[in-house]
């Protein structure tokens, strides 16, 4: 049978995707046709058919199946048309859910006449038409079946095991453009080409060239499946070298730059892709070139196969990566591109003085044990500057407790502290800590953007007994004024917290605590620690609990006061060492603020997020046009590589027009449109996550049954499938973020949640901001504080990555209405880690909004209308106005009372006064004004409200009276010289 894409459409959320083209030739009752289908999926005989008159357009009732097998089926139907056309669809379903779809295939639910079933079941009396299996069809290319998804009998391949009973396993060399696809079946293909340990291509000079050895493991399981390559080389003499070759699926590079290997075991009866790169030298000379490949396994031997590659006299531009339909981009994956730990702007060199490490409005003294002795912020309390003095975290140096069975503490010498590397951008240290039972070998390291890694290896020198094993973080109390994390909210530090390790359901492993301009983000780690999976898969790939602190669920956190400190307690409990034994307290410090906040950028950057025409954007006020994924230019998610002609012409006319476009490309899951999809699952787990399969047809009919089905946009029919936290897909992201901002032009990036870590999204800033582009980024978050992401909150979840976001965006499920000013300063403003926001459910609040310099974003939703506000900054000038929020210590307008806080925005001879209630209720506040801090004459002035629509009514107030709240909103006051 040929197989074809339809001319003609149908609707496959009820006919399914694929359908037979049966062709009847003469006249009868009965028509029966036989089907050689070569499906891939499991029990066909399960699945129902519809038939389709196609010149009557109409269901054929009457019809029967018979003998449904993976390879073949029998039909008989009633001709009800008498010669011409019909359509069986083979695989019809229904779709339940809309974002996160499952698919139900239809049973067999016909019930044909009984007379007409009758004379079939008899043999019948009836006259028989003759009819033909012309073609299988699908609904459009996508969905169409690959040659590589077109199986081969089990006849077919036992005749073919047959014929090479002597190997243990065969291997069928494949080109780049027939991916493999398949892992339990062999495709019809290799058996119409036999296995060969032969494989011929072409490439250009300078390509990255690609290619696959199907592995197909007949007799036994194979273990450790390596791929070992020689040189290429030329009659003349002319060498690839070996270094140039290589099998992603053996060795790679990771996300930090380091080399790794991976073991490839394959068990008997399926197929394995390998795949293989070739990096063709830019000056290699073309010709023929010969070498081998030898596929060595632990247990069944080694296959060779004799590589013929002409290199042709054609440069490939930028390695061919232009064209990914080709494999090119497999190189990617290795990608190193950006790993080298420069220093990003707004970010300044590190210096270090004697043991004190000074940064960007922080410092840092190491103590005597390689731990913090003093982290200090010299950021001001407006966090618009940084100031000469410094605000200290710690009332007295950070420390580990270690206390015998008997409660005795352990005490150490500690060694020298020695710097291992001083740079710009990082600086490390190790001290050796010994007691007579105990080794602790301290190593830490600092950033240049305030984070500070610390790895604690604890080693046993004898058999001991201990009764606790504990860090303190002894917190300036006013350091720690609010707290983040551990099951609270963002709110006021509580007078007590007594916290256990709950891995399986909680993805909570430290804390924030902190002021507004000082604080410090601390999570508790061992050496296993892997990311966990987060928005809306979790519990599908929770934390590892660890071993040290978790210690089999006896460890925990205690916070409260003791003495002059808010301590923080990260305790153990009782455990038992054997000589030898190892054990690492690893943890890791973020110092917050990361910088100060930009309020001139902030307010003068004006977000809309929906892909409209340029000019109209411009024309509504907006500066900066996000493209969310689903839309004309960047339809599939994550991938946004597919329509990049359409996007680069959106992107120049909104550079004409003076505007910024930044798209949606994020890791957390990727469109099943990835041109590298097959190579990708050809490597295990290491890029999906491991699941039970379904979701969206396409998955359940084109992948084998062994991944999480994640986003579904209906209206591009594109299906995601969930990445599986951090591997080499995020070279792959960088290297695509680099390709973008260079051929296609985007300015940043808007980020939907995240899952990768620092490391990585310092590379993306670095990539972004090359040559002085402007890089911007914003993180959009629905709240993960919920069953389903663990009760993280966002703001902790996501805080390795702000130092190097423009914006927030934290969203759904976010409470502008119910929750506490605290709650808005910490979870979703920003402001504490240097950064500002917008708001997204329900439109936010506008009136609490603006007290932190937030609106909602420019339709977002058809309601989501910022502009009134803007008119009101502009009019205002507020770009060029200091922000001085009311958490700020020298703000020199208070409201009286505390429920109604006032943020003002000052700029000479004039202020714009924001003031939102908490209060339950309607409440009159009075405004209590330093003036001489405020540099105005109290009987010049004039309080007045300007219109603002859907905001506030125009109206004179005066300086020294009432000024009426309604609760849950407030007011945007003038305050200026007449």
């Amino acid at each position: 049978m040929q197989y074809r894409v339809s001319k003609s459409t149908w609707n496959p959320d009820s006919l399914g995707n694929h359908r037979i083209v049966v062709s009847v030739s003469s006249k009868g009752d009965i028509a029966k046709v036989q089907l050689l289908w070569r499906r891939r999926d499991d029990a066909p005989e399960k699945k129902g058919i519809i038939i389709v008159d196609a010149q009557k357009n109409s269901v054929v009732q009457n019809h029967k199946s018979v003998d449904f097998t993976r390879s073949s089926g029998t039909i008989y139907f009633e001709p009800t048309s008498g010669p011409g056309t019909y359509y069986i669809y083979y695989m019809p379903y229904h779709l339940k859910g809309t974002f996160y779809p499952s698919t139900h295939y239809l049973p067999e639910a016909n019930k044909p006449a009984s007379n007409w079933l009758n004379d079939v079941n008899s043999g019948g009396k009836s006259s028989i038409a003759t009819a033909k299996a012309v073609a299988i069809e699908s609904v459009d290319a996508f969905n169409q079946f690959s040659p590589m998804e077109i199986t081969a009998t089990p006849g077919e391949t036992a005749a073919l095991v047959a014929k090479n009973s002597g190997a243990a396993f065969l291997v069928f060399p494949e080109d780049r453009m027939h991916p493999i696809r398949m892992t339990k079946d062999l495709p019809y293909r290799w058996i119409e080409k036999g296995t060969s340990l032969q494989f011929k291509d072409t490439a250009d000079r300078g390509a990255n060239f690609a290619y696959q050895l199907g592995v197909y493991a007949q007799k036994t399981a194979l273990s450790d499946v390596k791929v070992q390559f020689s040189d290429l080389k030329s009659s003349s003499g002319s060498i690839i070298g070996q270094s140039a070759l290589g099998c992603i699926n053996n060795t790679g590079v990771n996300w930090i730059g380091q080399p790794e290997s991976f073991t490839v075991n394959v068990p008997k009866g399926l197929v394995q892709a390998l795949w293989c790169t070739v990096a063709v030298p830019e000056d290699a000379k073309p010709g023929l070139y010969l070498g081998t490949a030898t596929i060595q396994t632990a247990n069944a031997g080694t296959r060779t196969v004799h590589i013929q590659l002409e290199v042709k006299s054609r440069l490939a531009k930028d390695h061919g990566v232009d064209e990914p339909g080709k494999q090119t981009r497999l190189a990617w994956l290795n990608s190193t591109l950006a790993e080298k730990n420069t220093v990003i702007r707004p970010y300044i060199p590190l210096q270090k003085s004697g043991n004190t490490i000074h940064l960007l409005g922080r410092s840092l003294k190491v103590a005597a044990t390689g731990l913090p002795a003093q982290i200090e912020s010299f950021f001001t309390t407006r966090l618009t500057s940084i100031g000469d003095s410094g605000r200290n975290l710690f009332t007295e140096p950070v420390h580990f407790h270690f206390n015998k069975a008997d409660t005795k503490a352990i005490n150490f010498k500690s060694g020298p502290i020695k710097y291992t590397e001083v740079s710009d951008g990082t600086v490390s240290w190790q001290v050796d800590n010994q007691s007579t039972a105990l080794d602790m070998l301290v190593k830490g390291s600092l950033e240049f953007d305030g984070f500070v890694n610390y790895t604690v290896k604890v080693t046993a020198l004898q058999d001991i007994d201990l009764s606790n094993i504990s860090l303190h973080l002894p917190m300036v109390p006013a350091a720690a004024k609010y707290i983040m994390g551990l099951g609270y909210e963002g709110q006021k530090a509580p007078a007590a917290v007594d916290w256990k390790w709950q891995v399986a359901t909680k993805n909570q492993d430290g804390a924030w605590l902190g002021d507004v301009n000082a604080g410090l983000q601390y999570g508790l780690r061992d050496e296993h620690y892997v990311r966990p999976l987060n928005t809306n898969f979790y519990l599908q790939k929770p934390l590892l609990l660890p071993l040290s602190w978790g210690n089999a669920g006896k460890g925990g956190i205690k916070m409260g006061m003791k003495g002059a400190a808010y301590l923080v307690d990260n305790y153990t409990g009782p455990r038992s060492m054997k000589k030898g034994d190892t054990l690492f307290f690893n943890f890791r410090l973020l110092i917050t603020p990361f910088h100060t906040i930009d309020t001139k950028a902030h307010f003068a950057n004006r977000y809309i997020h929906k892909y409209i025409n340029t000019d109209t954007a411009k024309a509504l006020g907006a500066t900066v046009i996000n493209i969310h994924q689903g839309t004309a230019i960047n339809p599939y998610i994550n991938y946004p590589f597919i329509r990049t002609d359409a996007m680069k012409a959106y992107i120049d006319s909104a550079h004409n027009e003076g505007m910024k476009v930044k798209i949606y490309n994020t890791v957390r899951e990727l469109s099943n449109r990835a041109y590298e999809l097959p190579a990708l699952f050809s490597l295990g787990h290491e890029i999906y996550s491991a699941g039970k399969g379904g979701g969206y047809s396409w998955l359940r009919e084109h992948l084998d049954q062994d991944y999480i089905a994640a986003w579904f946009t209906p209206e591009e029919k594109d299906a995601a499938i969930v990445n599986s936290g951090m591997s080499r897909w995020h070279n792959y992201y960088v290297e695509g973020i680099n390709w973008l901002t260079k051929n296609i032009g985007i300015d940043g990036l808007y980020l939907d949640d995240v899952a990768f870590d620092r490391d990585i999204m310092k590379r993306v800033k670095r990539v972004l901001t090359t040559d002085n582009h402007p890089g911007l980024i914003d993180l959009h978050s629905a709240s993960q504080y919920d069953k389903a992401d663990g009760f993280i909150n966002s703001a902790m979840l996501y805080m390795e990555l702000f130092p190097y976001l423009n914006r927030l965006w934290f969203g759904e499920k976010f409470d502008y209405e119910n929750t506490s000013s605290d709650y808005y300063l910490t979870e979703m403003s920003g402001i504490p880690f240097g950064l500002m926001g917008e708001m997204l459910e329900h439109d936010g609040n506008p009136w609490r909004g603006m007290v932190y310099g937030m609106t909602d974003r420019l339709l977002w939703s058809e309601t989501a209308d910022p502009r009134p506000l803007w008119k009101e900054w502009d009019r205002f000038g507020i770009k060029d106005a200091e922000m001085i929020g009311y958490w700020a210590t020298d703000n020199p307008i208070k409201t009286d009372n505390a429920l109604v806080p006032a943020t003002i925005y000052q700029k000479k001879g004039k202020v714009l006064i924001s003031i939102a209630s908490w209060a339950p209720k309607t409440t009159e506040v009075h405004l209590n004004i330093d003036w001489k801090a405020l540099g105005m004459n109290p009987s010049e002035v004039t309080l007045k409200a300007s219109a603002i629509d859907k905001f506030q009514e125009a109206r004179t107030f005066d300086v020294n009276g009432s000024i009426p709240v309604q609760p849950n909103k407030g007011w945007l006051l003038e305050l200026s010289t007449r």
